[in-house]
């Protein structure tokens, strides 16, 4: 039982080692161009140690994938709980607050945004992006309301909001990067959410 349990160990370093050097691989050389080999080498493991744990670069991709995305909606709920403001004074200071604590990382926008070209290219795939969508809701909305709620607000639609939510910073998430030291495209994403926020709000009674 003990061998078992060491192997066991063992078999889940190996396959922990090789998602996280998948990212910082497909990051740079792109899904497509990815080999691999380039992964192994990242990794400090040879081929047999990938097949053992991955029967190809698109289940290890998928595997990757998962693991970060459910990190980083974790993460977001964990930054925003111990970060909390007692209050706020208005739709814009709420926003302001929310952006300030979601991180802008280069390296998983551009492995993200070619899982999503690759899951519209994969049939059975979608359902992957539909969840991740859901998974960001799910740890935004309730944050959301309750800085809201602290400024007499509160939300119309939650599904619409959610979704209007993920599209504005998806959307406004490239032009920040693009230009990353351009304060009036930072300063126009603030307004893009301030606009979507108030349409999906009203005033508590």
């Amino acid at each position: 039982m003990g061998d078992l349990r060491t192997v066991s160990h063992r078999r889940a370093v190996t396959r922990q080692r090789l998602v996280d050097a998948a990212l910082g691989v497909f990051a740079e050389q792109g899904f497509g161009r990815t080999t691999v080999e380039q992964v192994c080498d990242r990794a400090g493991f040879t081929r047999g140690a990938f097949y053992s744990n991955f029967s190809s670069l698109d289940e290890l991709f998928l595997a990757m994938w998962e693991q970060r995305s459910a990190d980083m909606v974790s993460g977001l709920h964990t930054a925003f709980e111990e970060r909390m403001p007692d209050q706020v004074g208005s739709v814009r200071e709420a926003v302001e607050f929310a952006l300030a604590v979601i991180p802008v990382d280069e390296d998983w926008y551009r492995v993200s945004a070619e899982f999503t070209a690759h899951a519209l290219r994969t049939p059975g795939m979608r359902w992957v992006m539909a969840e991740r969508e859901r998974g960001i809701q799910r740890a935004l909305l309730p944050v959301i309301e309750r800085l809201l709620a602290m400024n007499g607000q509160e939300v119309v639609n939650r599904d619409a909001l959610g979704q209007a939510l993920v599209a504005v910073h998806d959307g406004t998430l490239v032009q920040c990067l693009v230009e990353p030291d351009d304060e009036v495209v930072h300063a126009r994403r603030v307004d893009l959410f301030v606009l979507v926020v108030e349409a999906h709000t009203k005033e508590s009674r």
